[in-house]
């Protein structure tokens, strides 16, 4: 190993890691990918820059919450398939466990203020949080727009595409992909890695830090492809949806709710293409419309909970399941909390199984492309029209906290929030922690001052 690179990394230090990870893991992908970023590559060392953005690549390409699916990845390269599940399983628990009893509390004591004052907090240091990863991740992939003016072509694009015509995400992602393989054909030089050329001009004196799985880091041996592991992980993930399935369906029957859940909420694990925005819509018009789990305002207020609680967006799906268990009762009237407990775990389990399967079964795959141009100039144009899409999305968190209600007035003082944690992050790079602590305590304060609407 090279001089500087840090040790390897105990088994027990990375599960504290990823737990605490759980638990800060505010601001939907982009908040959650610049975590990520920050305490793994720059901190900690765990990993080059250039091979946290070719994992990041390939999940950006798969069904699935991305951030979730970057974390069981670099867990599965650092700790085999134990650390890959490990990794994956606490970056949710955490917010299944929070969203579960927020749910309850929704339902029985209904709206508090100071509940309503943190989450009015909370929100515009969310945006910050996006704003700050696109400053990061922007700085890293693009380069100069000298160097790279496709790049940045195709992050302005990605941004117009989303932002002003409403474009689907895997269009976007499709278009990225079919132009960064031309490009890697014509014009490899405009698709190098990220930080490829600094490498190769830095003086070995003054050559950055160097990662435990570093730029030219072979894959471990686990990390390798074969059939048979391949067979092995998609028998495993296949069993386990189909015992599961077969258990609820052997309880309740094909008309049980359990089973229902499980049933709707596996097909849309497998249409979350361009995250949980993308596949609201469907969950919307199944649980609501087709099954009655929960009523229109109910989605929307879930939705509320989950942008404001850390783990993936896509967590909504424990409200809506623990909803719909409480509203139907699937452990009968006097086991209430704990039948709609019992629902959010199973609509969890089914939505993030395939998530696992996919890094797992892929990943040897992906680990032997890395530094070849022909296949990673079409995931390097992937990240470059992926911060124009984080870009969308912080204009559209900063345009709903301006004016949350359509043509009301500019609310200046969660704008005011919204600049002050990201001078934090950006300019003084205070931790996201502290930051969302404190704006949360500032919307409490102006809510119950009267400062703020």
């Amino acid at each position: 190993m090279s001089a500087g690179a840090p040790g390897p990394v105990p088994f027990g230090e990375a599960l504290r890691f990823w737990l605490k990870l759980g638990f800060i893991s505010f601001g939907g992908p982009a908040g959650q990918i610049a975590v990520m970023h920050r305490e793994l590559v720059e901190q900690r060392r765990w990993i080059s820059e250039r091979r946290f953005l070719h994992a990041l690549n390939y999940c950006m390409l798969l069904p699935g919450p991305e951030a979730q699916q970057l974390a069981t990845y670099i867990g599965w390269l650092l700790h085999r398939t134990w650390g890959g599940i490990a990794a994956g399983a606490l970056f949710v628990l955490p917010s299944l466990l929070l969203l579960i009893a927020l749910s309850w509390a929704y339902l029985v004591y209904g709206q508090v203020g100071w509940v309503a004052g943190l989450l009015y907090g909370i929100k515009p240091a969310v945006a910050a949080i996006v704003v700050q990863a696109v400053w990061r991740i922007g700085g890293k992939v693009l380069r100069s727009p000298r160097r790279a003016p496709w790049l940045w072509a195709m992050a302005v694009g990605s941004f117009a595409a989303i932002a002003v015509f409403q474009l689907p995400f895997p269009l976007v992602v499709l278009s990225a992909l079919v132009l960064g393989w031309l490009g890697g054909r014509f014009a490899p030089s405009q698709f190098l890695p990220a930080g490829a050329e600094a490498a190769a001009a830095v003086a070995p004196a003054r050559a950055p830090p160097v990662a435990l799985i570093d730029d030219h880091t072979p894959p471990p041996a686990h990390a390798r492809f074969s059939r048979g592991r391949l067979a092995r992980v998609l028998l495993v993930g296949a069993l386990l949806w189909a015992l599961p399935m077969a258990a609820l369906l052997a309880w309740q029957g094909e008309q049980g709710v359990l089973g229902a859940m499980g049933l709707f909420f596996s097909k849309a694990a497998l249409l979350t293409f361009g995250g949980a925005y993308a596949v609201l819509p469907y969950v919307y018009q199944g649980a609501v419309v087709q099954h009655g789990w929960l009523s229109g305002p109910q989605m929307i207020d879930g939705l509320a909970l989950g942008e404001t609680t850390p783990g993936p967006l896509i967590m909504v799906v424990a409200f809506v399941g623990f909803l719909g268990g409480w509203h139907t009762e699937v452990l009968g009237p006097e086991a209430r909390f704990w039948g709609a407990a019992l629902a959010a775990a199973v609509v969890t389990w089914f939505t993030f199984l395939p998530s696992f399967v996919f890094i797992l079964a892929g990943g040897p795959l992906v680990e032997s492309t890395h530094g070849q141009v022909h296949f990673t100039a079409p995931l390097t144009a992937i990240t470059a029209a992926v911060v124009g899409v984080i870009a969308s999305l912080g204009v559209f968190f900063l345009a709903h906290i301006a004016r949350p209600l359509p043509g009301g007035p500019v609310d200046a003082a969660a704008l005011v929030i919204a600049a002050l944690a990201a001078l934090a992050l950006v300019r003084f790079k205070l931790g996201v922690i502290p930051v969302i602590a404190a704006c949360g305590a500032l919307g409490v304060l102006l809510k119950t001052s009267g400062w703020a609407a």
